[in-house]
């Protein structure tokens, strides 16, 4: 077996455990609708991707700070954790909900996005501060504070930290990207 190798590739249906097919049951019947590349090699601990999609399904459809907003912390997150299958999945979602290209190609290349409007700007920076100092600066929670408020700063907090984890179990699993149109991590 090479060492990029799917370690947990998907489990036939069949083979599923009542629990395994409880849990996936429950992510089919919700707005995913069918039992999507994370949570393939998750199904392994039934009860763990239970709360892990429950937790996702808030932060991805309905948290606080909205789609658009999300959908960067994502990227950047995918981006830290060079995980191709979240950047592969979110990448399209990422541009339909205006996200500009130019600030994807930029944040593929590790670059600062230039011209991003106020919100974009203030994710970026929190985001980027969150995963290379493990903290926020207090100016950057401040402004937080100020634009999303209380609950939007925990919720773009909680994205970032549902999909690094995420982003490593797909990466310890080497889970395979899913086709994407979209720009590709490089």
């Amino acid at each position: 077996m090479s060492s990029d190798a799917d370690r947990l590739p998907p489990i036939h249906p069949d083979a599923w455990t009542p629990a395994q097919r409880a849990e996936a049951q429950e992510i089919i019947n919700g707005p995913r609708g069918k039992l999507i590349t994370p949570f393939i090699p998750l199904i392994r601990s039934p009860e763990l991707m239970g709360h892990c999609q429950r937790m996702g399904e808030y932060l991805r459809y309905r948290s606080s700070i909205g789609l658009r907003l999300s959908e960067l912390a994502i990227l950047l997150t995918a981006r830290f954790w060079n995980q191709s299958a979240e950047w592969a999945i979110h990448a399209p979602i990422a541009l339909e909900q205006g996200i500009a290209p130019s600030t994807m190609d930029a944040i593929l290349d590790g670059r600062e996005p230039v011209g991003l409007p106020p919100d974009e700007a203030l994710v970026f920076r929190f985001c980027q501060e969150l995963h290379a100092t493990k903290t926020v600066s207090e100016a950057v929670w401040e402004q937080s504070i100020q634009m999303l408020g209380e609950q939007g700063t925990i919720d773009l907090i909680g994205v970032n930290g549902y999909y690094a984890m995420l982003a490593m179990v797909m990466n310890a699993a080497h889970t395979p990207a899913p086709a994407s149109p979209g720009p590709k991590l490089r």
